[in-house]
C-alpha cells in the first residue's frame, strides 16, 4: 500500500517540477542570445537576423510562460536590436 503524501510533499514535488521547466526555458534563451552574439561578431549579418529572431522567440516564448517578466524580455530585446543596429546599419551608412 502507498503512504499518504502530505501538502507539503506535494507542493515540493510540484515546484521541483516547474523548476526544472523554467531552468530549461532559460537555457534556451541564453542559449539563443549566445548564438546571436557570436553571429554577431563574426560581422555575419544574414546569421545575424536570423539568430536575433530566433532569440526574440524565445523570450517572447519565456514571457508567455511566465519564467521572466514582460519588462526583461523587452529590455534584452531591444537591447539586442540596438546592437544589431550600431553593428550593421550604422556600418553601411558610413
Amino acid at each position: 500500500m502507498a503512504t499518504k503524501q502530505t501538502s507539503a510533499e506535494k507542493r515540493h514535488a510540484q515546484s521541483e517540477v516547474r523548476r526544472l521547466r523554467n531552468k530549461a526555458v532559460k537555457s534556451r534563451v541564453h542559449t539563443s542570445a549566445r548564438k546571436y552574439l557570436d553571429a554577431v561578431q563574426k560581422k555575419d549579418k544574414d546569421l545575424a537576423l536570423a539568430t536575433l529572431k530566433d532569440l526574440q522567440s524565445e523570450l517572447d516564448n519565456a514571457y508567455r510562460k511566465g519564467v521572466i517578466k514582460l519588462n526583461a524580455a523587452s529590455r534584452k530585446k531591444s537591447r539586442m536590436y540596438n546592437l544589431y543596429n550600431k553593428t550593421f546599419v550604422a556600418a553601411a551608412a558610413n
